[in-house]
């Protein structure tokens, strides 16, 4: 595929919505710095109307001389607009519910107010020089037919593109791409993907609607967000260029700083086995996988760990085969031949069943000479 996928990170605004995170100003303009780094193409400030606090970090990012553009995100409302235009933001976000269930309940509206309600707003940002994504929340719970009308009508205010957002991710691979194809057959504009967690589909579901024909893709970094949290930017990008085959100019060297950072700042730890930028993603412990990973790494991995800036190691324990003990040894300049390694092999699982952990070199290391000396022992006699 030659098409250009866009990154939206909104770390700062949706993920910073994680129920007890908040970020310290300069982490804000600091994480800014670092996503503008990696080249995100949109960065997602905050929301100006909350007051001066998050008004005045959204102008410093403004000020940063950053390359990807800024947005801020605002409810249909004028106020919200004008808060955002003080900012000096080049691009607004414009949020409003079109499912019967939002409408009904949480804004005591009907169809054609909330229609009305955001084409007024998306007007005044259009004449006020913004970019503009009108956001339907709970896209993926709304009537088809009403959505494609919200749709066409916000083109015709002036939107540049559609935000669909899975707000409570309910959909799944199948019910997205069809979503997605329903739009870009009947709306010709830009559509971004906004694709919660609940169920563990929200990088799927965003690859899903990417295949459909959304060009962006709405991330958090390490998946903040409501509740289960976003799709990840990290997993995102990955997925764009190992999964859809589409070449990328994003800087994936700097993904693991980047997450490490955040993970700080929101006091949320990164598990090992965390996909992309985990610790333990590029460890070989099967005798299997590490056997056919050191004839050649392309059996087992898919992503070079140069590209994350990540480390290759085989890890010696309870599953490991006599090809990882020699390969292990061998970096210490310790040559064995296969009796020797069984009988390391031996100890090895042995022990690691004892510890219940893979081992340190340490421990390898005086296993063997256990081993050297238990062989010495038997030829003296």
């Amino acid at each position: 595929m030659n098409k250009k996928i866009n990154i939206l990170d909104t770390t700062l605004r949706d993920g910073e919505q994680t129920a007890g995170v908040v970020f310290a100003n300069e982490e804000k303009i600091f994480i800014a710095k670092m996503l503008d780094a990696i080249g995100v193409d949109q960065i997602e400030a905050g929301i100006p109307v909350m007051g001066e606090n998050e008004k005045n970090v959204i102008k410093k990012i403004v000020k940063s001389n950053l390359k990807a553009s800024i947005m801020g995100w605002n409810r249909a409302v004028i106020q919200d607009l004008q808060q955002s235009i003080d900012c000096g933001v080049d691009a607004v976000a414009i949020s409003i519910s079109t499912s019967d269930i939002h409408i009904k309940h949480k804004l005591n509206s009907t169809r054609d107010k909330v229609v009305e309600q955001m084409v007024k707003a998306t007007e005044y940002a259009k004449q006020n020089g913004m970019y503009i994504s009108v956001n339907a929340e709970d896209a993926s719970r709304s009537d088809e037919t009403f959505l494609l009308h919200f749709i066409k009508s916000a083109k015709e205010a002036g939107a540049n593109r559609i935000r669909f957002c899975d707000t409570v991710g309910i959909l799944n691979p199948i019910t997205t791409y069809n979503k997605i194809k329903l739009i870009k057959d009947n709306v010709n504009i830009d559509v971004e993907m906004h694709t919660h967690n609940d169920l563990g589909m929200a990088t799927a579901n965003a690859i899903a609607g990417a295949l459909a024909g959304a060009n962006y893709l709405g991330v958090t970094v390490n998946g903040l967000g409501e509740r289960a949290g976003n799709a990840s930017l990290e997993e995102v990008i990955m997925a764009v260029k190992a999964s859809m085959e589409i070449n990328i100019d994003y800087k994936t060297e700097n993904l693991k700083d980047l997450c490490k950072y955040v993970a700080k700042a929101s006091d949320r730890f990164i598990p090992k086995w965390k996909a992309i930028v985990g610790e333990n993603i590029f460890h070989h412990e099967s005798g299997i996988h590490a056997d056919g990973m050191l004839k050649n790494p392309l059996t087992y991995e898919i992503i070079n760990p140069d590209e994350l800036g990540l480390e290759r190691k085989i890890i010696i324990g309870k599953h490991s085969g006599t090809a990882a003990i020699k390969n292990r040894l061998a970096f210490f300049n310790i040559i064995i031949d296969n009796n020797t390694a069984y009988q390391l092999l031996d100890k090895v699982r042995n022990t690691a069943i004892a510890i219940k952990r893979s081992l340190t070199d340490l421990e390898l290391l005086n296993l063997y000479e256990d081993v050297i000396e238990d062989m010495a022992i038997l030829k003296e006699a």
